[in-house]
């Protein structure tokens, strides 16, 4: 298959307000890259036979919807090339899905330049987020067993939990998103229990809903991760707080979902919430510091 890119996909005037996010993101630097897109897009394509169609992403991130040449004469298979400006960001969840390799739970790296910033990544399907296909208890559970038997990369380049909390309080911080006294609480609590807790299990770190999709067989399988050394009860809160309006609501989804996943502490996974509500978009008012009554073990 000939390598093609389309110009107009692929050109910074294509997406207004991207090449913003990222300089707010990572600095200045991501001006000049995000500008050489076009150039960075298509010496990829060539290099990985890939067909580049529409472009996505955040805040971090551009990503690419591709068709690449598939084993069977004719065939071709949907792949997402994702490119950031961070070589450091690159590097570090190319290590995750590496050590991630053997589940389906966690979609598949097929190559990457980390150098380049660069990551290509099989499709899903039907690839739907979880947000949008409901969920049930079952399945978090498994999505959330299969991170926690990754082994650990042998030759670690990923940062502890503490610098990913440092990192999101800052950010909280920058934002306004809660008062300097609420933020200060929330983050002495959250790095009081990366302190104490696990500090070799390979977490994913932003594992909200919207990072989950549904592959085959409506196995969860989860994208887009912000790695750490720690521990895994981590990545449990987002999934309990979601939807959540009082806290015996909260306990009772805690307690499911423990029940089911072996070596899950229902009372570390209850502190994450309370530690990372105001990080949180939308957490109910009860988990924020001095949000809600007298808190019980």
């Amino acid at each position: 298959m000939a390598a093609a890119v389309d110009p107009a996909v692929a050109g910074p005037e294509q997406h207004p307000g991207n090449r913003a996010r990222l300089i707010a993101r990572f600095g200045p630097m991501a001006g000049p890259w995000y500008d050489a897109l076009p150039t960075l897009v298509d010496g990829l394509a060539r290099r990985w036979g890939l067909d580049v169609g529409e472009a996505g992403g955040g805040g971090t991130s551009r990503v690419y919807r591709c068709l690449r040449k598939g084993e069977h004469e004719g065939a071709t298979a949907t792949v997402w090339l994702k490119l950031t400006p961070d070589p450091v960001v690159a590097t570090q969840e190319a290590e995750a899905l590496s050590a991630w390799s053997d589940t389906p739970s966690v979609v598949q790296l097929l190559d990457s330049d980390p150098g380049a910033g660069a990551l290509l990544l099989a499709g899903v399907e039907p690839g739907t987020r979880v947000r949008e296909s409901g969920r049930r208890t079952a399945d978090i559970a498994r999505l959330l067993m299969d991170l926690r038997t990754a082994p650990r990369p042998r030759t670690p380049r990923l940062p502890p939990l503490s610098e990913r909390i440092t990192f999101m309080y800052d950010m909280a911080a920058r934002r306004g998103a809660h008062s300097p006294e609420v933020l200060a609480r929330g983050r002495a609590a959250a790095l009081g229990l990366a302190r104490t807790g696990p500090a070799d299990g390979l977490v994913h770190g932003d594992l909200h809903p919207g990072n989950v999709l549904v592959g085959p067989g409506h196995r969860l399988v989860a994208i887009d991760p912000r790695p750490t050394f720690g521990d895994p009860d981590f990545d449990a809160a987002d999934w309990v707080i979601d939807g959540v309006t009082d806290e015996s609501g909260l306990r009772r989804r805690i307690a499911e979902l423990t029940a089911l996943v072996p070596g899950m502490s229902a009372d570390r996974v209850l502190d994450w919430c309370r530690a990372t509500a105001p990080l949180t978009t939308g957490a109910p008012a009860f988990l924020l510091p001095g949000g809600g009554a007298a808190r019980m073990r």
